[in-house]
């Protein structure tokens, strides 16, 4: 493993844990945005282009930016009134440790049960890219209809409590 591995991982690692242990809702965001370019980075580094570019699209160009937004227009932003780090960050650490032992225990003993030889598919990002664009067409168009709708129904829902306010 060479060391742009080991930086990738605990970026990825550290920005995870930001955002479990963060009290504040906007770094908590961000700190997961920094975990999925590590992830990106990480799908890439494996040579698994669509996944790495998909990872970036998808989960840093829509999600995190969509949980940003939506958190502002929300006024969850507030800055906490006591400290940075939440109290229950150490139940939180329990939590996650013992998740992450539970899949490396299942890890570990599946690895008996696969083939020693694998295929690699055939499949390039560009064939994939053809078949979005062509095949599937319909319902990506679909998809990003309804997450436009989704999105105007979030600001106009946020818009609407602002009014109230006053």
């Amino acid at each position: 493993m060479t060391i742009v591995f080991w930086v990738l991982a605990v970026t990825t690692i550290s920005g995870g844990l930001a955002a479990v242990l963060l009290k504040n809702t906007v770094h908590c965001a961000l700190a997961v945005t920094g975990a999925f370019a590590g992830l990106a980075l990480l799908f890439l580094q494996l040579d698994a282009q669509f996944a790495g570019f998909a990872q970036i699209l998808v989960y840093i160009g829509a999600v995190a930016i969509l949980v940003v937004f939506a958190i502002l227009l929300t006024r969850g932003s507030e800055t906490p009134e006591s400290g940075v780090f939440s109290r229950t960050w150490f139940a939180g650490l329990c939590i996650a440790a013992g998740v992450f032992a539970v899949m490396a225990w299942a890890i570990l003993n599946s690895v008996s049960a696969l083939p020693h030889e694998t295929v690699a598919p055939d499949v390039s990002v560009l064939q994939i890219g053809n078949a979005l664009m062509g095949r599937y067409v319909l319902p990506l168009e679909i998809v990003a209809l309804l997450l436009t709708a989704a999105m105007i129904g979030a600001v106009i829902v946020a818009m609407h409590e602002k009014g109230d306010v006053k």
